[in-house]
């Protein structure tokens, strides 16, 4: 009886989480259209009554530390010109951080910087350590603040271009289904926008949204190209855009691209299988052997011990 109740439970509050979700429906579509007009940098302009008024939006602290990020990356910036804020702003859009100013990151990484120096310093005074290695620890501190956030975009930008890849197949295959079924092009990528998730989606609307406000195709999938340099990325725009150039049939083309994403993706399989030997003699070595020798040669060396006494 107990049990009974319970489910009964259940379902009334998912009834009401459902409707619930259709009621916001309509404001969780307007907060998503405006989370894509963010990504491009627009912002409205503030109220006039409280322009009138003179009341200043409370800083919050995360827009606190934006805006010391921001003030500390263009010093830094402008101090180095080595710094290449182009470069950096394609690894953060490959990672998928579109609205992270190269500049802005800069900051960050010099506040983590510092922030870890701080607190390594700290440790290093409070525990009374040696010197030398107080000095050795705080350094390495200072070097891992820097390098760990720009090692982590680049990891992830990496790992996106890979989920890329591996689901570039299954959207050539959708866009011929649909292309030779009567469906135009631009209507395919649109439904393919909404199908897919993961990287692959987010790119998609990214350039459906850039084309809805008013670039060409062609220039859409060219900024795609230069968010995610990944040969499937790369054969994909390339077969779109010479095709339209040259005329040819957009169905015979996406069906002898996706032959050739195929390709590619075993391509990338063989590639991974060849480097797992490699990868697999550090925790053979490490983890496996230590515990195989303390298997097989403890009893020996035991009795060994044994004798000798």
């Amino acid at each position: 009886m107990i049990l009974v109740l319970l489910i009964g439970l259940v379902l009334i509050a998912v009834s009401f989480g459902l409707f619930a979700r259709t009621l916001l429906m309509p404001r969780l579509r307007a907060a998503e259209s405006l989370r894509q007009i963010d990504v491009y940098g627009f912002s409205a302009a503030a109220p006039a009554s409280s322009a009138r008024q003179g009341k200043l939006p409370k800083l919050h602290l995360r827009e606190g530390i934006d805006s010391l990020a921001g003030k500390l990356g263009d010093l830094l910036s402008g101090r180095f010109k080595s710094m290449s804020e182009e470069n950096l702003r394609t690894i953060l859009q490959g990672a998928g951080f579109y609205t992270v100013q190269p500049r802005r990151f800069v900051g960050y990484q010099a506040l983590g910087t510092v922030a870890m120096g701080a607190l390594f310093a700290w440790f290093v005074l409070a525990g009374k350590a040696n010197p030398l290695l107080g000095i050795i620890a705080v350094v390495t501190a200072l070097l891992c603040g820097w390098s760990l956030p720009l090692t982590f975009v680049k990891r992830r930008a990496r790992m996106r271009g890979d989920r890329i890849d591996l689901d570039m197949p299954e959207l050539i295959d959708m866009l011929v289904a649909t292309v030779e079924a009567g469906i135009a092009f631009g209507s395919s990528l649109q439904m393919a926008a909404k199908r897919f998730r993961g990287p692959l989606g987010e790119e998609l609307r990214l350039t459906l949204q850039e084309q809805s406000m008013g670039l060409g195709l062609n220039q859409a999938l060219d900024n795609m190209l230069q968010r995610q340099n990944t040969p499937s990325v790369r054969a994909f725009v390339r077969s779109l855009v010479q095709g339209e150039r040259l005329g040819v049939s957009i169905g015979q083309n996406l069906r002898n691209l996706s032959h050739e994403m195929r390709t590619i993706r075993r391509q990338l399989a063989e590639e991974r299988a060849q480097k797992a030997p490699v990868k697999m003699v550090f925790p053979v070595v490490l983890l496996i052997f230590p515990a195989l020798f303390v298997v097989t040669l403890g009893p020996a060396a035991l009795q060994i011990h044994a004798i000798f006494q």
